[in-house]
């Protein structure tokens, strides 16, 4: 199935998204250096994304439509370790307030057969 990240984004345009330096590529991790700024002696954020409305530099499309980020490969831990809600079985409330920011209702956890009556 498709995943539901791919038509909405909101959590790219919503939140700082700030992470180690180690991360970035001149310190041997896989985030462009150019597309981060400096937040604190030992942390950056994405560029975009440490000011409202905040709208990361990778971000392609539009909010709620058809979007995908472009570094995806490369993109930071605090990306990778996001969870759109119900992706593991468990509502992610950071997700919900994200999507309520942009008028996207929450994701609804996935019917299972055994809850088909």
């Amino acid at each position: 199935s498709d995943s539901p990240c791919l038509s909405c984004g909101a959590c790219c345009a919503y939140f700082r998204v700030s992470f180690y330096w180690g991360e970035c590529q001149s310190a041997g991790g896989s985030v462009p250096d150019q597309l981060v700024e400096q937040v604190s002696p030992i942390h950056v954020a994405m560029q975009g994304t440490c000011s409202k409305p905040a709208r990361c530099v990778g971000l392609l499309g539009d909010v709620g439509g058809a979007v995908r980020c472009t570094l995806y490969a490369q993109r930071s831990s605090t990306c990778r370790e996001f969870d759109a809600s119900w992706e593991n079985g468990v509502a992610n409330p950071h997700c919900d307030a994200a999507r309520a920011a942009h008028g996207l209702p929450p994701l609804t956890p996935p019917i299972s057969p055994e809850r088909v009556a």
